[in-house]
């Protein structure tokens, strides 16, 4: 196993429990785990079990796979999501996903794309009626 370097993934459940606005204590219960988890892990810099790690990619609705390799676990095959070609998508899908990927900040990203779901979801709404 690897050297674990806590600061990294400390950054980026903390931009994750930010972006839901939510304290340490509230995050880590959402998650299913103990009210202290998440503050050891962002605070003190204790290295999360990899259940843990799923659980919280759970309830932050990412893939799991972001957050192991942070913790110095491998990735697991699980969770691998399969790669689409950008040149096989229509070109106006396409360059929205290309759009959507140039944004660097990942909490703002993801708050882009459950705003497009939410938009999609009330316009398919309105076939299905």
């Amino acid at each position: 196993m690897p050297d674990y370097d806590p600061v990294c993934l400390a950054q980026v459940l903390d931009e994750l429990r930010q972006s839901r606005n939510e304290r340490y204590r509230e995050a880590s219960l959402n998650a299913g785990l103990d009210h202290g988890a998440l503050r050891r892990y962002i605070c003190d810099g204790r290295r999360p079990q990899r259940q843990a790690l799923i659980a919280l990619a759970d309830h932050f609705s990412i893939n799991p796979n972001e957050l192991l390799p942070l913790a110095g676990y491998p990735p697991m095959k699980l969770f691998e999501r399969v790669a689409v070609d950008p040149e096989s998508l229509p070109s106006d899908i396409g360059g929205l996903v290309e759009d959507l990927q140039r944004i660097p900040d990942r909490a703002q990203r993801r708050k882009l794309v459950e705003a497009v779901r939410v938009l999609l979801a009330g316009y398919l709404a309105d076939f299905e009626d």
